[in-house]
């Protein structure tokens, strides 16, 4: 495994550990970090995480992740031993939300009739 991508599972993991247990802001209190991406220079890092709610409370939470990077990046850096802690960006994951959108349009295909339950091949 490269170092960036060693350097992305410890920073999934702090990031975990910090945003779940030690900032005291309530909105954040449903947020779940599901996958960090680290750059190549690790200077920065994408942290995806996936927010409960509406769009309203959703953009609360993230500017709310993003008033706390400053912190969460400094409890990174002693947690992990860094000397350099890259810059944390959150970002809203939809992986998760696009995928349950598909599937309800493929149910509603199906029941309306539109879409076969099956496709067969044919030979």
């Amino acid at each position: 495994m490269r170092r960036p991508e060693r350097l992305a599972e410890a920073l999934r993991e702090e990031v975990t550990e910090i945003v779940g247990y030690e900032l005291k802001d309530p909105r954040l209190q449903a947020v779940t970090v599901t996958d960090v991406r680290v750059s190549e220079n690790m200077r920065d890092a994408k942290i995806f995480v996936i927010v409960e709610g509406d769009e309203k409370e959703i953009k609360s939470v993230l500017r709310g992740l993003q008033n706390a990077a400053t912190f969460v990046r400094q409890q990174v850096a002693l947690n992990l031993n860094l000397r350099h802690a890259p810059v944390l960006n959150f970002v809203r994951d939809t992986v998760e939300e696009n995928a349950v959108r598909v599937e309800e349009l493929i149910v509603d295909l199906t029941q309306k009739g539109e879409f076969p339950e099956r496709i067969d091949k044919e030979e």
